[in-house]
Order: structure tokens, then sequence, then C-alpha cells
């Protein structure tokens, strides 16, 4: 299903009086802070597991940097709405109501985002478009599902940087090899699985250089969980006509990995290469959720604190041990607990308490996500007894 985003008009006219519309029906902006969970006996009994989805019975799902105080109520009205008009496929004008939401925050052009099934649908596609001109170039460690996801295919090579001794990525050493046969510059900040934002400032200045040789892609999937947001994002670099692309989620600040809602933000050109190596077509649910929270201001700051809360509490029971751990940004934390991060997932997991594996060859580093406060508590308990502390 294209779309025909060229036509700037449609943006300004049945966009703009879409979102008005939407407005003066109570269906945007914003709502009460968190979801309402179904209770158990909302399933007809026998007919429905209430554990078909999420965590398993008892579960305590740390490893997947979901975000379970989402979605908002305002996305949940929404998908209600977008539920009676299941019977049709989504259109043109949700694709442009949501993609003219995102340019006026971001004070770009609608036709210069894009809309996918998440962020990963998207960077997998800016990875089969960019592979196949050169190399991506990325740091040691990033979030590279979506660069492996072309590279599996024959379609990317992978050239990966070391990190700096403190985790960070060594800005200097990855532009010092771009050339003008670098495919494309993948980062992510803040950083996955570190947790890590770098300096605003001289990242900013590195992408800006680089972009002058070659595209940059910068995935801010977790951006809107950095201490200072609009300070750290390279949209504004966008703005400036550099070569560069952000990519973001509504899967992190606003709960919605389920669901399906992620973009890029590009010169229209770019947006315009894009789009056709995009794969799917998102359905109407995710665009009716989307457009019902983005701009949900009570809902965003309801979900930071209570992300902040349980890293916050992580962050003291890496202290009271006294275990290294990186000074996240992001809903996870990075740390090295002295027994090895596979061993510690499976002492975790004999708890039902999920937390991630062994990344690359960081066998000291575990990662563990934030999820409801109940469930950072028992990892918080465990990890001591885990460690005979």
């Amino acid at each position: 299903m294209p779309f025909d985003l060229s036509r700037r008009a449609l943006f300004t006219g049945a966009a703009g009086a879409t979102v008005t519309g939407l407005a003066a029906a109570g269906l945007t902006g914003c709502s009460q802070p968190a979801a309402q969970a179904l209770p158990d006996q909302a399933f007809p009994p026998g007919r429905i597991d209430p554990y078909l989805l999420g965590p398993g019975e008892g579960v305590a799902l740390l490893s997947r940097n979901e975000n379970p105080y989402g979605p908002a109520q305002s996305a949940l009205d929404m998908i209600e709405y977008a539920a009676t008009k299941g019977a049709y496929y989504a259109n043109q004008e949700a694709y442009m109501t949501l993609a003219a939401l995102i340019a006026e925050r971001n004070g770009v052009d609608p036709e210069q985002v894009v809309l996918t099934t998440g962020s990963g649908e998207v960077l997998s596609a800016i990875a089969l478009l960019y592979g196949p001109r050169g190399p991506i170039l990325a740091p040691r460690l990033f979030w590279d599902t979506t660069a492996l996801y072309a590279a599996n295919l024959g379609l990317a090579e992978i050239e990966r940087v070391p990190l700096t001794a403190d985790m960070g990525i060594d800005l200097p050493a990855i532009e010092a090899r771009v050339t003008a046969d670098t495919g494309l510059v993948q980062l992510c900040n803040p950083n996955n699985p570190t947790g890590l934002v770098a300096e605003p400032a001289e990242f900013q200045a590195a992408v800006r250089r680089m972009a002058a040789t070659t595209t940059v892609l910068v995935d801010e999937a977790y951006i809107e969980l950095s201490d200072d947001p609009e300070a750290n994002s390279c949209v504004p670099l966008i703005r400036e006509g550099h070569d560069v692309i952000v990519t973001r989620t509504f899967s992190k600040i606003y709960g919605m990995a389920g669901i399906r809602v992620g973009y890029a933000i590009a010169s229209a050109e770019t947006a315009a290469a894009i789009r056709p190596v995009v794969m799917s077509w998102s359905p109407c649910t995710s665009y009716a959720a989307g457009i019902g929270c983005y701009d949900d201001t009570d809902f965003i700051d309801y979900s930071r604190s209570k992300i902040v809360e349980g890293r916050d509490m992580v962050f003291a029971t890496l202290d009271t041990l006294g275990l290294d751990y990186l000074p996240s940004q992001t809903n996870f934390v990075y740390f090295r607990s002295g027994i090895g991060a596979n061993p510690l997932q499976a002492a975790m997991a004999e708890r039902q308490i999920s937390i991630r594996g062994q990344y690359m060859d960081y066998a000291d580093w575990s990662r563990v996500s934030m999820g409801r406060i109940e469930d950072v508590e028992r990892f918080c308990t465990s990890l001591p007894q885990i460690l005979g502390a």
C-alpha cells in the first residue's frame, strides 16, 4: 500500500483537520496516567489464557526493555475506536495524521517522517538500503539486530569499532574509519546495552563531520528516557540539512512494544528512498494508538517516573553490593555481578526472574530491564541472595 507523501497540501489539510477533529472528540492529548489492566475474569473460563500475551504467571520479565506501565489510556481509547474499523485497511489519512503530529513536534515537514511497525522495521529497511553501498560502521556494542538482518542476507557487512575503556562509543576511532566507501555509520544514543548517553556537543559535532562523507544513522529508541532529550537528540542536524537519519519508537517511553509503532526522521529525499524498502503495512490499531498518546504528557511523565524509580532501586542495590555498573539513562542497567552474565541469568530464572544473558564476548556484563516496581524489587532482593552477600 504505497503512500503518496509528496502532496504537502494533504498534510496541512486533511491530516490537520483530522488532528483537530480527534482532539475535539477527546481522542488525543492527555489521559489517565497509566493503562488499566484487564482483570482475569474478563477472559471467559476455558476460552483464553490470561497469560497468553506478556509474561507468564509469576514471571518477572526484566529482559526485553519493555515498559509495562503502558499503553496509556489515551492509546487504549484509540485502539478501541480502531477495532470498530477493523474491517478496513489503514488508510493514508491515518498515516498522515500521525506523521503530521511527529513532524510538528520535531520541526520538520511530514514528508520527512517514515512510519513503520516499530523502529525495528525502518532500521531493517535502512540496513537493506545502505548495506550494499559499503560497510555499516558501528560501535562494538549497539542494538545490532537490524543491521544483522541485512548482514545475514548477504546484503551488508558490519564493521565494529571497540568501545572506550569506560564502555562509551569511541567517536574519534569511528570517525577515523569513515571513508567515501562507508555505506552507513550506525550509532545508538542512548546506547543499548550499555545505557550510556554520549556528551551532546561532542556527539553532534562528530555526527556532523561524518555526515559530510556518508549517511549517519542515529537510533534514538531511548532518547525520551535520557536526562535531557532535546539536547541529546540529533534531529536538529536533520533540520540543518546534514545527511543524518534518526529513528525512534513507541515501544519504550510509551509502553507499546507489542503494538508496533516506530518512525524515522530524515531529509525528504532520504525518506522517499527508505519507504519503498519497508516491507509491511502497519495496522489501523498502531496508527490510532500512536495518534492517541503521542502528546499525552501526563502519561509520559508518569511512565518516566516509574522507570526512574525502578532504575534508582537497582542502582542502590548495586551500590550496596559494591558492584560495577554503568550510569544508565534508559530503562535498563548494565552491570557486573562477579559470576558472569549467563550463570546469573540461569540463577534468576530459577526464581522466575528473566534478565538478559551474555552479549557477544562481554561475559562479565549483565543487563536487567526495568519492569513493574514489584518485579524490580524481586530482582533487588534476589541478587544479594544469589551472590551470597
